[in-house]
């Protein structure tokens, strides 16, 4: 017999979801609770039992997200068969993998805030206001998820380039990512002009760092 705990929790699962592929087809435009309700199956009024209003759907959704990009991140890190470089060259591209499979969720997760929190992420350069921030607040469990990340990329960087320097290469190289999977998702990556890949650029970025880090004291 399924508790009203449990169910409750399946509930959350299937609007969360449902809430994520309303994004993915269509922007944070398409989201809303009644919506993401009908694509759950759920009642009308189940969405507003689990969260105030869109705007902490979507923080959820990043939420989920900046966890999963982090765990990802963090097996890279954490595998003893990978060389450095390559650790750093798999999370480069599971940051541009998203970028060019979820646009709308990557932006969501990167853009400098605006009027509306649900259309853009938290910036990068506070997430270590994390600990100033209240438990249990949706916000805050979004800031404490990026710093996640952040932790975990400039940990790979660190073992690249020295703890000293890690923070201006992980920069660097966080910029260009982005840059990278804005070109690639505009089309001009493919251009006559430029004739490149996303790979290929993660590999001479990479390629770059590496042999920068053997002239550091």
């Amino acid at each position: 017999m399924v508790t009203r705990a449990e169910s409750a929790a399946l509930t959350r699962r299937a609007l969360l979801d449902a809430a994520a592929d309303l994004l993915d087809l269509g922007g944070p435009e398409a989201v809303t609770l009644r919506e993401v309700g009908a694509r759950a199956g759920v009642t009308r009024g189940a969405p507003y039992r689990h969260f105030t209003g869109k705007d902490s759907l979507l923080t959820a959704v990043a939420t989920e997200s900046w966890e999963r990009i982090a765990d990802q991140v963090h097996a890279l890190r954490t595998d003893p068969a990978l060389s450095v470089s390559d650790k750093l060259r798999g999370a480069l591209r599971t940051l541009i993998g998203v970028g060019r499979d979820q646009p709308h969720l990557y932006q969501m997760l990167f853009r400098r805030r605006g009027h509306r929190p649900e259309e853009l992420g938290e910036r990068l350069d506070r997430v270590r206001r994390q600990l100033c921030t209240p438990a249990g607040d949706p916000a805050a469990d979004r800031v404490r998820t990026a710093g996640r990340f952040q932790d975990e990329f400039l940990a790979i960087v660190a073992d690249l380039v020295g703890e000293r320097n890690a923070r201006h290469y992980g920069a660097l190289l966080l910029s260009s990512a982005h840059g990278i999977a804005d070109m690639e998702l505009s089309g001009h990556l493919s251009t006559d002009k430029l004739r490149t890949t996303s790979d290929e650029l993660v590999d001479t970025l990479v390629r770059m760092v590496t042999n920068a880090s053997t002239n550091f004291d």
